[in-house]
This record gives structure tokens, sequence and C-alpha cells, in this order.
């Protein structure tokens, strides 16, 4: 079986390493699936769940915050604005986050408030829809 090496690093470290047989991430205007011997590609990612598809079958789940993703035909480079194993997001948290942005988006406040509530709002959702994928497959 062909595979393709995934790094998948942040500002706090390496999260991820090794051979994948797929990868499937978050970009910018929707999941992209990635092979071994995929045509070069550079792109930013969005919000979500980035999933690598190990050779035995087995996926590891990593949630990423945005960032860049690079693609070489036998390389795939993830630097993400924040990256955390699924299995370690915080569901309270992400529920909290959410009820936050949510409360400060129907007050109106100003524009800046506004963005950034909206970026908060995004993040939690896409933790929590991270968090509900790892239940089903369990």
């Amino acid at each position: 079986m062909a595979t393709i090496h995934v790094d998948v690093v942040s500002a706090e470290g390496e999260i991820f390493s090794g051979e994948a047989a797929m990868v499937f991430a978050p970009a910018q205007l929707g999941e992209i699936g990635i092979a071994p011997r995929h045509a070069p590609l550079l792109t930013t990612l969005r919000a979500g769940e980035l999933r690598v598809q190990l050779p035995s079958g087995e996926e590891q789940h990593v949630y990423v915050s945005g960032g860049a993703l690079e693609v070489q035909p036998h390389l795939v480079t993830v630097l993400a604005d924040t990256a955390i194993r699924a299995k370690d997001l915080d569901e309270a948290a992400a529920l909290q986050a959410k009820q936050r942005a949510e409360e400060v988006l129907a007050s109106r406040s100003d524009t800046l408030e506004m963005a950034e509530a909206q970026a908060e709002l995004l993040r939690a959702v896409a933790q929590l829809k991270a968090i509900d994928r790892l239940r089903k497959q369990k």
C-alpha cells in the first residue's frame, strides 16, 4: 500500500508525525482528501477536524483552529495555529466558549467584538463537531 508522510505541528509542538494512507483536512473552501502522490498544493485551513488515516485503517483525529497545509507528492505538512488531539478536547470549555460568543453576538456590540465573537463561535462549533464525530466512532 502506498503511503504519504504527514507532519502536524503547532506553536505548542509536534502533534503527529508518521505515514498515512489518506489525509482529510478542513481547507478554506471545504474538506479535501489527500492521497499518496497527490499534486503539490498550498492552502489555508479553517477551524475543523483533521483526519489522518493510517495504513492499518485506524484514524488519528486532530482539531485545528486554522493554519496552513502544504502537500508534496510524498509529504503533507500541516502548520496549525492551534492543534489538539480530538481525544484531548474539553467539551465543557467548548460549550462555554460557544455560549459566550453567542451572548456577544446577541448584544450587538462593536464591529471588532462581533468579528472576534464570530471567530470564537466557529472554533467552538468545530471542536464540538470533532467531539461528536469521535463519540459516534466509538
